[in-house]
């Protein structure tokens, strides 16, 4: 299995990596939409006013702006220690147990706008960069990770993908039909969407799967393992849409 979860837009400063190597990244083929992305945002971050009205930042984020120019010189860290917020908060993978985090490792990839989907464990420098923001020099995003994502996805080849990404995310770069796949919404009970918990609830999703390891290679699997911890899902009245419920 894979989990495929959405960045954050807040992330941890600092790190003690070294610097950004694009070639020890997950699903290499994605080297070339990378380094188009990466070599935009630098190139970008030379002109802070540009920059900001690019990005939609305040004179409060001109920070962000030095990040993104320092993209290949930064210091680094593990994707999944790097973001924060609330589904990483949930996650909180830096108090999970060594062989809990060699399973995130294995199993989780981070959707970033700069550099595609990326192991939990890559290092990566701090950034600003959303799904949904124009880079000067590139197409829309979407139309420039859409289908390279996609068949990197399908030729890393996981038994069964949970998808946990938010929409922004998931058009980036669409599960591949070849692969089996369940992409989750967090509801009540009786059906309402739970935006508020959505992010906690997904946090706490990926952190149980992490405390237990289960081996799960189908929506089966990963439903019979749900059970056994108490959690519910069930199929959405969309194909390929499960429901996560919880509590209010």
């Amino acid at each position: 299995m894979k989990i495929l979860l959405p960045p954050s837009e807040t992330k941890r400063a600092g790190g003690s990596g070294a610097p950004l190597d694009e070639s020890s990244l997950a699903l290499p083929g994605l080297a070339s939409e990378r380094r188009a992305v990466i070599d935009a945002l630098i190139d970008l971050a030379q002109d802070e006013g540009e920059a900001r009205r690019v990005l939609k930042l305040s004179a409060r984020q001109a920070g962000d702006v030095e990040h993104n120019r320092m993209l290949r010189s930064a210091a680094t860290m593990p994707a999944v220690d790097r973001y924060t917020g609330v589904l990483y908060d949930a996650l909180d993978a830096g108090s999970l147990s060594t062989v809990s985090r060699r399973w995130l490792a294995s199993h989780v990839l981070v959707h970033s706008a700069p550099f595609g989907p990326i192991g939990a464990f890559d290092l990566i420098p701090s950034y600003r960069l959303a799904a949904g923001t124009s880079l000067p020099g590139l197409p829309p995003l979407r139309r420039h990770w859409a289908d390279a994502t996609t068949a990197a996805l399908s030729r890393d080849a996981p038994d069964f993908i949970l998808d946990l990404r938010s929409e922004a995310y998931v058009a980036l770069g669409p599960v591949p039909d070849s692969v089996p796949s369940a992409y989750v919404r967090v509801v009540t009970e009786h059906g309402r969407a739970l935006n508020h918990f959505n992010k906690k609830s997904k946090g706490l999703l990926v952190r149980a799967l992490a405390e237990d390891r289960p081996r799960v290679r189908s929506l089966r699997t990963l439903r019979t393992w749900a059970s056994s911890r108490g959690l519910v899902f069930r199929p959405a009245d969309v194909a390929g849409v499960e429901e996560l419920v919880v509590a209010e």
